[in-house]
């Protein structure tokens, strides 16, 4: 039975060279000015859903157009940076979740096409050393360990 590989990709040097300069060019760029909260540090704060998104740009349109309601502990020109920063993240997120869906995509039919290849290289031993062809009861008894089989039933004594 002939194995179809799914999907062919190679990197050169240079490729993994400039992604990995270009991942590193994004980090020191985001590094300074991102924070990294704990598990438990999300759950305590709150988030903005898509259907939020409208109401939260709706209090600001309100802020802006009557700064006289805005309290004073707000400061309206940092709640203005927190928004420009957020949509501009937003846009940041949307770009590396398009590559990062492209890569895990592509990485799911690599990982399909190696272990399609694996089993059927696993299961050839397994007939070879069922034949005792020279060298591969060895690999056999290696790799079988993998598949470790359900537990025998144990018999209970008759009465």
């Amino acid at each position: 039975m002939a194995n179809d590989n799914m999907i062919s990709v190679e990197f050169t040097a240079q490729e993994i060279a400039d992604i990995a300069a270009a991942i590193q060019a994004i980090k020191t760029i985001v590094a300074p000015k991102a924070i990294n909260l704990t598990p438990n540090e999300r759950h305590k704060f709150a988030r903005v859903s898509y259907e939020m998104e409208y109401w939260t740009q709706n209090v600001h349109n309100y802020m802006v157009l009557n700064p006289i309601l805005v309290p004073p502990y707000i400061n309206l020109p940092e709640h203005e940076k927190d928004i420009k920063a957020r949509n501009d993240m937003r846009t940041m997120l949307n770009g590396l979740k398009e590559i990062t869906e492209m890569l895990d995509d592509t990485r799911l039919l690599l990982g399909t096409d190696v272990y399609n290849n694996s089993i059927a290289f696993y299961r050839n031993v397994k007939i070879s050393a069922l034949q005792n062809v020279p060298g591969s009861t060895n690999i056999y008894q290696d790799l079988q360990q993998q598949f470790p089989g359900r537990p025998k039933k144990k018999i209970p004594p008759t009465p």
